[in-house]
């Protein structure tokens, strides 16, 4: 499983160079401070339920009534990255989040990282709290997890919601990444943050959203990193080998197969005019570059698409330009509109 890795918008391909711009050794030092316990916001309840021997997985409850929704974060990520979002569906539906394995609050084993063993994971957490036709959203690497459970546990799911997530591991990136390697420093380059930005965990927030776009919760943010005793932000959380494990043990999929109703949301970043001039890209030759990285990304997206479309669950695919791959952040009021219009056919 690959995912595209300059585009401004990048779901699944910059992610390991990203945990690695994540991990630095953020040994900011400085005199501990005595501050109050911070406490998260939202409105959810935590459980923990068994899914193998001795491994537990963090289970979000933002509660609700009517149809379970489970919300599925994407590489790097825990459930608590929707918090916010997740509490704007309670008016109508039950919400839930799953923090998989590897990840935050949920345990850390060695092995267990395929997309099989993820969904496994998910069905065990369905069961446990006897969740009956769930539809199950699912960010980015989390489409692995819905396209396993479309086509071999269709019969225990109500619908799939791709949050810029489709993809199917059968992918061919020879031609994107020879031309991303040609791109720009400035866009094959993530900037790092400096030590003021890492002097707490909401100057890392607004750091975040300055560089990237979107604010993600501070709560996710406490989820993937420790906190140094002075409040800075430390070291990140989960040992390297998990995301390693999840790229390597994705599988493929024929998205033609999947037979549970999906809605699929495809994020597009924003057009090559506005990455050149974002990235001050003077040179023609390089000019070209990005103009035929963003055409080969959409290329790709329209064979994925294509399959999708002939699945015997029916698709419904919504194309979203400008939008930043976190795109239940960026585009918020759109992704919430088409996830209510698509609850709403299922029966």
């Amino acid at each position: 499983m690959r995912m595209k890795r300059f585009l401004i918008a990048a779901p699944i391909g910059n992610v390991l160079f990203w945990l690695l711009v994540l991990g630095l050794a953020m040994n900011v030092t400085g005199r501990a401070q005595e501050s109050a316990p911070w406490h998260d916001p939202s409105k959810h309840k935590v459980q923990f339920v068994t899914v193998d021997d001795g491994v537990q997985l963090e289970v979000l409850d933002w509660g609700g009534s009517g149809r379970p929704v489970v919300l599925l974060a994407g590489l790097g990520f825990t459930a608590h990255v929707f918090d916010g979002f997740a509490e704007k569906l309670t008016d109508s539906y039950h919400v839930y989040g799953i923090t998989r394995r590897g990840y935050g609050a949920s345990s850390r084993p060695a092995s267990g990282y395929t997309g099989q063993r993820r969904a496994e994971d998910d069905l065990y957490v369905f069961d446990a709290l006897k969740l009956v036709a769930p539809v199950v959203v699912g960010h980015s690497v989390a489409g692995d997890e819905l396209s396993q459970l479309g086509i071999h546990h269709h019969e225990l799911v109500g619908g799939l919601v791709y949050l810029d997530a489709l993809h199917d591991g059968a992918d061919d990136w020879t031609d994107y990444d020879a031309l991303c390697s040609k791109l720009p420093d400035a866009m094959r380059r993530p900037p790092a943050p400096s030590p003021s930005d890492l002097k707490s965990f909401p100057a890392y927030q607004d750091w975040r959203l300055r560089t990237e776009g979107v604010r993600i919760p501070e709560s996710e943010w406490r989820n993937d990193f420790a906190e140094n005793p002075d409040g800075s932000v430390g070291s990140w959380k989960t040992p390297e080998y998990v995301p390693d494990a999840i790229m390597k043990g994705g599988s493929k999929h024929d998205l033609s197969g999947i037979r549970s109703p999906v809605l699929a949301l495809v994020a597009y970043d924003v057009p090559p005019q506005d990455q050149i001039r974002k990235n001050h890209v003077t040179d023609p030759a390089e000019r070209t570059i990005v103009e035929a990285v963003y055409g080969t990304y959409i290329g790709m997206a329209r064979i994925r698409i294509d399959k999708i479309n002939r699945a015997p669950g029916g698709a419904r695919v919504v194309d979203l330009w400008g939008a930043d791959h976190f795109v239940f952040l960026s585009n918020e009021a759109d992704v919430l509109h088409e996830l209510r219009a698509f609850l709403a056919t299922l029966h």
